[in-house]
């Protein structure tokens, strides 16, 4: 991985005034996020935080197009996604944004080459045709030599290593990660870390959910968010230009 920025510094995600209401029951109404107003440039690295029922995850599922907001407008790239066809939905969410998961979300049955190409396959891609690209990416990695391994044979980490190769084989604009290191050990955590750094040094946009200071602390902005709003926001260093 590159560490020569890419980016011009021109916003990728405007958020403007949205809203998440979950009607569980007549009487239990979940109001998760309550008029959020947000910029993102692009090549930047966010941190957001905040306590249980904050709406932090409910905003990371909005910003990774897995959710839909219940009222206001999010502009990714210039296009409303707020309001696209599922069909377009999906293939913005699959084509332009990768996503790294606490729990990994390998699927067990497959090799390390075959979860990699996962986002290939949901976008009728032919994985064949990225061989060389994917085996790349596992090198990257670290796991050039586990190809043929499946997640069971994996440690904590390999398994998160092979999740950052998945998120990165249709290259993406943007990485959004969810409690990227919560399943690891410091060391390892420090590892996956390093590479989000690389990543966005080479110019990727992350968007990351953490409940731990340190991670946050390597971010270039930290949103705190509190009741499903944007409580405060602290600057860590300025923008990669």
């Amino acid at each position: 991985m590159q560490a020569t920025p890419k980016t011009n510094g021109a916003p990728v995600i405007h958020l403007e005034g949205i809203e998440k209401t979950y009607v569980l029951s007549a009487e239990n109404i979940v109001r998760a996020l309550r008029g959020v107003d947000l910029k993102i440039n692009e090549g930047s690295y966010v941190a957001i935080m905040g306590p249980s029922g904050s709406g932090k995850s409910t905003m990371l599922n909005i910003l990774g197009c897995l959710d839909r907001p219940t009222a206001g407008s999010y502009q990714l790239g210039g296009h409303n996604v707020a309001r696209m066809p599922d069909d377009e939905l999906s293939e913005v969410r699959g084509k332009r944004i990768g996503f790294i998961f606490q729990s990994y979300n390998l699927i067990a049955q497959l090799t390390v080459m075959e979860n990699i190409q996962v986002p290939l396959i949901y976008q009728g891609e032919d994985p064949r045709a990225h061989h060389d690209h994917t085996v790349q990416l596992a090198k990257m990695v670290g796991l050039g030599d586990r190809l043929d391994h499946r997640p069971s044979q994996l440690s904590g980490g390999q398994q998160q290593r092979v999740a950052i190769a998945r998120s990165l084989v249709n290259d993406p604009f943007m990485i959004l990660a969810d409690e990227p290191t919560g399943n690891l050990d410091s060391k390892t955590g420090a590892e996956v870390l390093e590479m989000l750094d690389q990543l966005n040094r080479s110019g990727k946009t992350i968007v990351l959910v953490t409940h731990d200071d340190k991670v946050a602390a390597r971010a270039q902005r930290v949103i705190h968010m509190k009741d499903g709003k944007i409580d405060r926001e602290v600057v860590n260093r300025p923008h990669n230009n």
